[in-house]
C-alpha cells in the first residue's frame, strides 16, 4: 500500500515552456546548492516524434508515459536525504499540456476524464514543490531557442501551440495564490549559446538573483 511521501530534503520545482531553459537552470542550481537535479525523459521518449506529427492521435499516450516517468523520478526523489531539483513539475503535465490538449480537442472528454482521475490519485500520494520557479520567456525567443537547439522531433511544432502553451503557463502562475512561486523573466538571458562559460552582465545577474532568491525562501520556510 502507498503512503503519501514525506521527507525533510528541500525540493523545488522549475516550471515553464517548451525552450525556456528549465534544464540548463537546474544543472546550474543544483551545481551552486550542492543538490541533485532530476530531468525529464526526452531522449527515450517513444512518443514525441509520433505527437508532434499528429497529436489527436498520441496526445494521450504521451501524457500517460510523462504521467508515469514523472511519478517514478517523484518515488525516487522521496528518498532522496539532501535537497533535490525538478527540471518540470507534475502539475504541468495535467494543467498546462493535457489540459491544452483537451481544449484544442486533441484530447476527447472520455480521456479527458479519465486522466484527471487517475492524475488525481497519483498526486495525492506526492509531495508538493516548496518552491516552484516558474521561468518565463515571449513566443519569439522560444522559438528561437527550440530552432537553436536543433532536436529533430520539435522541428515540425507549432508555433501557434508554443503561444497557447505560453497562455496556458500564464493563467496557471496566476492562479497559485500561496507564496510558493518566483518568476524570472529570462529574454535576455541567454546561456545555451557557447562563449566558453562566459557571462554577460544581465545573465549574472539573473544568477545571482536566483541563487540568492532561493535561499532566502529556504532559509525562511525551514525557519
Amino acid at each position: 500500500m502507498l503512503d503519501k511521501q514525506k521527507t525533510n530534503a528541500s525540493f523545488i520545482g522549475f516550471a515553464g515552456n517548451i525552450g525556456v531553459g528549465k534544464t540548463t537552470f537546474t544543472k546550474l542550481l543544483s551545481k551552486n546548492l550542492l543538490w541533485t537535479p532530476y530531468f525529464e525523459s526526452v531522449t527515450d521518449n517513444p512518443y514525441l516524434n509520433d505527437f508532434y506529427d499528429d497529436m489527436k492521435r498520441w496526445g494521450f499516450n504521451l501524457q500517460i508515459y510523462f504521467l508515469h516517468k514523472r511519478f517514478q523520478m517523484h518515488q525516487k526523489m522521496s528518498r532522496s536525504l539532501i535537497g533535490v531539483i525538478q527540471d518540470r513539475t507534475i502539475y504541468e503535465d495535467k494543467e498546462i499540456f493535457a489540459r491544452n490538449l483537451y481544449q484544442l480537442e486533441k484530447l476527447s472528454s472520455r480521456d479527458w476524464d479519465n486522466y484527471c482521475g487517475l492524475f488525481s490519485v497519483m498526486t495525492s500520494y506526492l509531495k508538493k514543490p516548496d518552491l516552484i520557479i516558474y521561468l518565463r520567456a515571449e513566443t519569439d525567443t522560444l522559438l528561437s531557442r527550440i530552432k537553436s537547439r536543433g532536436r529533430d522531433y520539435e522541428k515540425s511544432i507549432d508555433p501557434d501551440y508554443v503561444q497557447t502553451l505560453n497562455l496556458s503557463y500564464d493563467q496557471w502562475i496566476q492562479s497559485i495564490t500561496d507564496d510558493t512561486v518566483m518568476t524570472i523573466q529570462t529574454d535576455d538571458f541567454n546561456i545555451f549559446e557557447d562563449r566558453g562559460g562566459r557571462l554577460t552582465c544581465s545573465e549574472a545577474h539573473y544568477l545571482i538573483k536566483l541563487f540568492f532568491l532561493t535561499l532566502s525562501f529556504l532559509f525562511f520556510y525551514t525557519f
